[in-house]
């Protein structure tokens, strides 16, 4: 079992930034891919970043593509998820994701263990 704990989110102004966090603990970290996700009101959950074990392979969604930066720091068992420009449609809980398999994937259902969430708000 992997047991995640997301941090760092809250209120921002759009343009602002925010980091986010998710400290991992239980089986060995760094062997599991990880995700980042997002869900809005209303809203499916939706694909933000991944990245592989050793952090040399990276996915984004076009919609944070130059904005959003995925990292992790296995000795910390940490996963981080850097937010810059942030707009209003940044808005939403963000939930970090862990992987069985070390291969990134953008699909939530791909995912095997997941952190109970962080909200992000982005006022105009």
């Amino acid at each position: 079992q992997v047991q995640l704990v997301e941090s760092g989110g809250g209120l921002v102004q759009a343009g602002g930034s925010l980091r986010l966090s998710c400290a991992a603990s239980g089986r060995t970290f760094s062997s599991y891919a990880m995700g980042w996700f997002r869900q809005a009101p209303g809203k499916e959950r939706e694909f933000v970043a991944a990245t592989s074990y050793g952090g040399g392979r990276t996915s984004y969604a076009d919609s944070v593509k130059g904005r959003f930066t995925i990292s992790r720091d296995n000795a910390k068992n940490t996963v981080y998820l850097q937010m810059n420009s942030l707009k209003p449609e940044d808005t939403a809980v963000y939930y970090c994701a862990a992987r069985n398999l070390n291969i990134v994937a953008t699909v939530p259902g791909r995912y095997d263990y997941w952190g109970q969430g962080t909200q992000v708000t982005v006022s105009s």
